[in-house]
């Protein structure tokens, strides 16, 4: 595709607001302008296409009527020579105005991530290489069912083996199929690990085991289709809003119930929540400039030849925004629903547009207040009203959901909701399983971890904020405490990097309060919101295990940084087969000050994942997450101005006949 200066200045001129997304016309320009400028424009791939987004100065000054320049941050990857650059494009000018090249082939190295073409590519490489068709045979396999085997390439690790420094790799395990809808994850052939260079194209290294372990050959497959007998008792449940949903959508610009943001999505990230903040009486308050989650690792428990590399940097080394479902393809939310279609480039920097990828809805949430004085018969109750903004990724087996919450009491809420097929090991007959849990005849689950990392560039109020660190501790009996009943609030300040580098503790409720030291609320102290974190493991892995190096973000529940517009990810840049020791812990160490200026709050939380028979063939949804609340941040209860909801209504008894159906209102676009 050729693009003409002329069709580069439009495409710079379309876009509304500077954190808009890039268009699909953005995207072609963007990349043909890269591609151009290749020294082999047919090798040339983009792994990464995304907005370069405007610092917090300059959306000051394009707020004071400036106009900011759109450019694009493109990473593009030679597929002949392996070389990959990262340029910056001046949309407007129709010039690439800055480009590094990356330094993965130099200690501790790290790729850009694994695309689609990269799948395919190693699939056609694993079949022809007569080595593993070999290792097939040896497993009874003939070559008609070699063609139906289902080839994973699961990203590589990093364990300094000389043919992982500095190459474009991943690792590749099969599972058996009779047919292509067969649950493959319910066959793995246990004991055959490939490595492919996707550089060179070839297999540059095999794992047969002896002994052979059998493939399970039971069917375990989830297909609608394939339920004998789906339930029958399960009545219609209508979600009507017969006047419409609450919110306004203004291109990627949200209002709703005091709350106002901008949508973005990046290919790592996916979606992305920009500028939040909440309108208090007279005047809109900034709460929060810049909130998604940059990684998520997932370390197996399995010490064999097919599992004990798995550490699958999700965001880092696939991108979750770039394996983001279309929900055209299936009904993930009820509703009243506004969808957001995301444009988007392919690995040869062609747009396309994702099709309803992001979903926005609003939700009963049960009661906001209540409270019935018996003494005079005052009864008041509010229903609570949630706002959701959600996407779903596919990551090979699992598939991952992110649902931030916005709340009429100014809570903040992000769910991440897991699900999707787990990974399974091959068992000898009359074995069991000892590195996780049997989930059927002759298959095992590892155990495993799930780490996800929200990164929140705070914003309370705007200028400088500081973070701090509070607990409940019992106060010693003594004269101030002559019951034994009193105890004490204790608070630090996290003035330093390495200060703020913290874990969570259940028994004395800690918890970390982000606030604006220059203000005043109304009861003499500074407004602010409190992180509120669920129970969550840290990494298990040992102290100098290359997943414990790579995955380093996930050893802390809670950092604090000075911002920098180069520390984007938990992980860093580029996780893909790196050796270890970037991203969090690097910037940390920097032990920069952190008190009443720029910060970001990372927050590290996941799940440990004991397999087990209910979790097969598709395990349900296990949930991890965390809150944000006000915590004197308003001068009373924020949620107190929500009218009586006039359309509540008692539970209809079973002798009262039924409304009229209002149609099915599961996939409608509002």
């Amino acid at each position: 595709m050729e693009i003409s200066m002329q069709d580069i200045t439009a495409a710079a001129a379309i876009a509304v607001h500077p954190l808009d997304p890039l268009t699909s016309e953005e995207i072609a320009a963007a990349c043909g302008l890269v591609r151009a400028a290749a020294a082999a424009p047919d090798h040339c791939r983009f792994p990464i296409v995304r907005l370069e987004e405007p610092t917090k100065a300059e959306l000051t000054a394009h707020a004071g009527g400036q106009v900011l320049p759109r450019k694009a941050f493109v990473v593009s990857l030679d597929i002949a020579s392996g070389e990959s650059v990262e340029l910056v494009v001046d949309l407007g000018r129709a010039e690439i105005v800055d480009r590094k090249v990356v330094p993965n082939r130099e200690a501790p190295y790290g790729q850009p991530p694994v695309t689609l073409e990269d799948f395919f590519r190693c699939d056609a490489t694993v079949k022809a290489d007569p080595g593993w068709r070999n290792a097939m045979r040896r497993r009874g396999l003939t070559d008609k069912d070699i063609e139906l085997v289902q080839i994973d390439p699961f990203s590589s690790g990093f364990f300094d083996l000389p043919f992982e420094r500095g190459a474009r790799i991943v690792r590749a395990v099969s599972y058996f199929r009779e047919h292509l809808q067969d649950n493959g994850y319910a066959h793995p052939i246990e004991g055959v690990v490939a490595v492919v260079d996707l550089i060179a194209g070839k297999v540059i290294d095999l794992t047969d085991e002896d002994p052979v372990i059998p493939i399970p050959r039971k069917k375990r497959n989830y297909g609608a289709h394939e339920v004998a007998s789906p339930r029958t008792d399960i009545k219609p449940l209508n979600i009507e809003q017969p006047e419409g949903p609450s919110f306004t959508v203004n291109g990627w610009n949200v209002e709703w119930q005091k709350w106002s943001f901008r949508v973005g999505f990046t290919p790592r990230e996916g979606l992305v929540l920009h500028q939040l903040g909440y309108q208090d009486g007279g005047r809109k308050r900034s709460i929060i400039h810049r909130a998604s989650v940059t990684e998520m690792v997932v370390p197996y428990a399995d010490p064999t030849a097919n599992h004990f590399w798995k550490s699958a940097f999700d965001a880092g080394e696939y991108g979750l925004g770039a394996l983001a479902n279309a929900l055209e393809l299936g009904c993930d939310c009820l509703g009243n629903i506004h969808y957001f279609d995301v444009p988007a480039a392919n690995s040869k920097g062609e747009p396309f547009v994702m099709k309803n990828a992001i979903c926005m809805h609003e939700e009963d949430y049960g009661i906001l207040w209540k409270h019935y004085e018996v003494r005079n018969g005052l009864f008041e109750v509010r229903r609570s009203r949630r706002l959701v903004v959600s996407f779903f990724a596919t990551v090979g087996n699992y598939d991952y959901g992110f649902y931030w919450y916005l709340y009429q009491d100014g809570t903040i809420q992000l769910e991440c909701k897991l699900t999707g097929i787990i990974q399974t090991a091959a068992v000898a007959p009359g074995a069991t399983y000892p590195w996780g849990g049997m989930v059927d005849d002759n298959l095992g689950g590892p155990t495993h971890q799930h780490f996800f990392n929200a990164r929140l560039h705070m914003d309370i109020d705007g200028g400088g904020n500081t973070g701090t660190e509070h607990e409940f501790v019992p106060r010693p009996w003594g004269r101030d405490n002559p019951h034994g009943n009193v105890f004490d609030t204790t608070s630090r300040v996290l003035s330093r990097e390495r200060d703020a580098a913290r874990v969570a503790n259940g028994e004395t409720g800690r918890y970390w309060k982000i606030a604006n030291p220059n203000l005043t609320n109304s009861v003499g102290g500074a407004p602010g919101y409190k992180l509120v974190v669920n129970p969550s493991p840290l990494m298990l892995a040992q102290e100098g295990s290359f997943v414990r190096s790579r995955g380093g973000f996930a050893t802390k529940h809670v950092w604090v940084t000075a911002f920098d517009p180069a520390e984007k990810y938990a992980s860093g840049d580029y996780p893909n087969v790196h050796a270890g020791g970037d991203g969090l812990p690097r910037y940390a160490a920097q032990n920069r000050p952190i008190e009443n200026t720029d910060i970001v709050v990372w927050h590290s939380f996941g799940h440990t994942h004991v397999c087990k028979p209910e979790d097969f063939p598709v395990m349900p949804v296990e949930y991890a997450g965390f809150m944000l609340k006000p915590v004197g941040f308003f001068s009373a209860n924020a949620g107190f101005d929500v009218p009586v909801d006039r359309n509540a209504r008692s539970v209809r008894s079973a002798h009262t006949p039924p409304a009229a159906p209002a149609g099915d209102t599961c996939c409608h676009k509002g």
